[in-house]
């Protein structure tokens, strides 16, 4: 921070300016989760964001002090509405498909519980639909790829030169 701050003086910026700068060049956490219902997946097409027009699983930010379990029903309730249960972890990914966006990525799995999904977050998403293993839509969003390839091999952990997909 103290560098960031010389740096921001030397430069002629403010020290909100390079507060700014340096908030932005930190990895984030997602949190995507894979929802299992008689054999196929929820997908959504994204738009709005990195990866605008690819289909995604629900998911989003990790919020300060929130459990893994909690995002993934908060964020499953905000954009689609439906329930779910056996919540559980699938992989970790370091993710930097979307530079200079940079992930630290969280996958789960969920088996559905009930309702209709619905698009509720209509700057976010377009759709959402249930496809089979066999028939996913494409392009596919970077992390359901590695959701797909974890799924299919039992794979827990990508790290930036690791990813094979």
């Amino acid at each position: 921070m103290i560098l960031a701050l010389a740096v921001a003086v030397r430069s002629g910026k403010n020290a909100m300016e390079s507060k700014n700068i340096e908030e932005q060049n930190r990895a984030k956490v997602g949190v995507g989760i894979m929802i299992l219902k008689n054999k196929k997946v929820l997908l959504g097409k994204r738009k709005g964001s990195h990866g605008e027009g690819e289909y995604a699983f629900p998911g989003g930010h990790l919020e300060y002090m929130e459990s893994f379990e909690d995002c993934a029903k908060r964020e499953i309730n905000e954009e689609c509405g439906i329930k779910i249960n056996n919540i559980r972890f699938q992989f970790l990914a370091n993710v930097t498909k979307y530079a200079p966006k940079h992930y630290v990525h969280i996958g789960l799995l969920a088996d559905w519980k009930d309702g209709e999904a619905k698009v509720l977050e209509p700057d976010k998403s377009e759709t959402w639909d249930w496809y089979e293993f066999d028939k996913l839509p494409k392009p596919m969003f970077e992390m359901c790829k590695i959701a797909i390839n974890s799924y299919q091999t039992g794979a827990n952990y990508y790290d930036l030169p690791k990813i094979k997909i």
